[in-house]
């Protein structure tokens, strides 16, 4: 039988991402401020090897070169964050003009080699000077974040036309001050939840201010969202997987269309909430531009609230896991995709992150073989072009990453990149899902 032919629309966008404190390094350097993550990932026990974003790639030296092999992947749209404290080392206050610097000839260079770039205002590297006086649980922060936002919008809002205000808020309140898997570290539950508020009205507060300052623009947020499955049909699955779904996405997805906080949620928590105050939430629904959405994986969620025979699974886990343990399974980015669309009308829809960690190594040829990544993009880009054919306007993909580096936590263990990072001599590698990925973009389709 022959095999499909699959064609994305004229317009459809091609990029992929990176953040700021997984590639830059020079954590130190031309005035930059420290972050969560450099006091993170220097106390012992908290990363993986005891790596640090210190040098990461590199990319703050060695951008002019990787701007190249952006061009050289054939990339359409370039996704990458700006770190708060490289423009501004304590937060607010006094600017750092080489960092603006480092932005403005970045956004430049990709201009001119005709990239669009997408611009992420936080993706977790926290100014440590704000962390000291309260973090993202403390309601200043809001302001702070606002003049952040304000600031790197006058001065790129000229020629960047595509901006996302946060990536991954449940991850920066729930893993950093719930669970303390990342940056700063906490565990407590009220100190997630009222970070997670002042995230949600931090968006809602910068989104007008980069409409005026970036006129014509486009802005959005990117959140990380995951299907939840019951393992069975059972009452308590379906209930457990109701409320994962309702804690790490509908908790942002309810707010953001003017919801408020799902009901269920708020009373399962128990917290008093008294940091929401009078007009909050409607400024956290500020009508957004398009929404990204970071997917991996679905959960399979059993509940243990009852015995083992009372919950016997109906639900098969494929068993095709990548290297993070991660169920590989397209099929519920397609739905994810369609919720986004029919159960919350969200106008355009951008894939700001796609991608599988694989152990990758360079071969006796030179060259790096990743067939499993490949299948992975496949698979995935098949169900976003059903999804498109479905009628849900998904108008961008980014690959995650473009090129291996600091995976959090992870330390540099997992390898999630288009482009293999020899981390001793920085050497860059196209693997061959690279060379596939650049002869999708150049047909359209695959």
């Amino acid at each position: 039988m022959d095999k499909q032919i699959i064609q994305f629309p004229k317009d459809f966008i091609w990029g992929a991402a990176t953040a700021s404190y997984q590639i830059e390094g020079a954590w130190n350097e031309d005035e930059k401020g420290e972050s969560i993550w450099d006091r993170f990932s220097h106390a012992p026990g908290n990363v993986q090897d005891g790596d640090t974003g210190d040098m990461a790639c590199d990319h703050y030296h060695r951008w002019e070169d990787d701007l190249k092999m952006i061009k050289q992947l054939g990339l359409k749209a370039y996704r990458f964050s700006t770190a708060w404290p490289r423009v501004l080392p304590s937060g607010t206050g006094t600017v750092s003009e080489a960092g603006l610097d480092f932005y403005s000839k970045l956004v430049d260079g990709l201009l001119k080699l005709d990239i669009e770039p997408y611009i992420t205002l936080y993706h977790w590297d926290l100014p440590q000077k704000l962390q000291d006086k309260g973090g993202w649980p403390a309601r200043d922060i809001v302001d702070a974040f606002v003049e952040y936002a304000d600031l790197v919008s006058r001065v790129l809002g000229d020629r960047v036309k595509n901006w996302i205000t946060l990536n991954e808020p449940w991850v920066s309140a729930f893993v950093g001050y719930d669970y303390g898997a990342h940056a700063p570290g906490h565990k407590s539950r009220h100190e997630a939840l009222a970070a997670a508020h002042h995230l949600l009205l931090a968006h809602g507060n910068a989104v007008p201010v980069i409409r005026r300052n970036s006129p014509g623009s486009n802005v959005g947020i990117t959140l990380n969202l995951t299907p939840q499955v019951p393992a069975s049909p059972s009452v308590a699955d379906r209930t457990a997987a109701n409320w994962v779904d309702g804690h790490i996405n509908r908790w942002f997805l309810d707010p953001l269309v003017g919801r408020g906080y799902p009901q269920d949620m708020v009373n399962d928590y128990g917290d008093e909430m008294a940091f929401i105050q009078p007009g909050d939430l409607e400024v956290a629904s500020v009508p957004v531009d398009f929404i990204g959405i970071n997917y991996y994986h679905r959960s399979v969620v059993r509940s243990e609230k009852v015995s083992e025979e009372e919950n016997t699974p109906r639900t098969v886990f494929s068993g095709d896991v990548t290297e993070m343990g991660w169920e590989v399974h397209p099929e519920s980015l397609y739905k994810m995709l369609g919720r986004l669309y029919f159960d919350y009308d969200f106008p355009v829809i951008h894939i700001t992150e796609n991608g599988a960690a694989y152990v990758d190594e360079v071969s006796a040829d030179g060259e790096v073989h990743d067939p499993k990544r490949v299948s992975y993009y496949a698979r995935h880009l098949e169900q976003v072009h059903r999804a498109i054919e479905a009628g849900i306007p998904v108008k961008g993909y980014f690959a995650w990453s473009l090129m291996d580096n600091f995976e959090w936590a992870y330390g540099y263990s997992k390898r999630f990149g288009l482009v293999y990072v020899d981390y001793q001599s920085q050497q860059r590698i196209m693997k061959d899902s690279a060379k596939w990925y650049k002869t999708v973009i150049e047909k359209n389709g695959f």
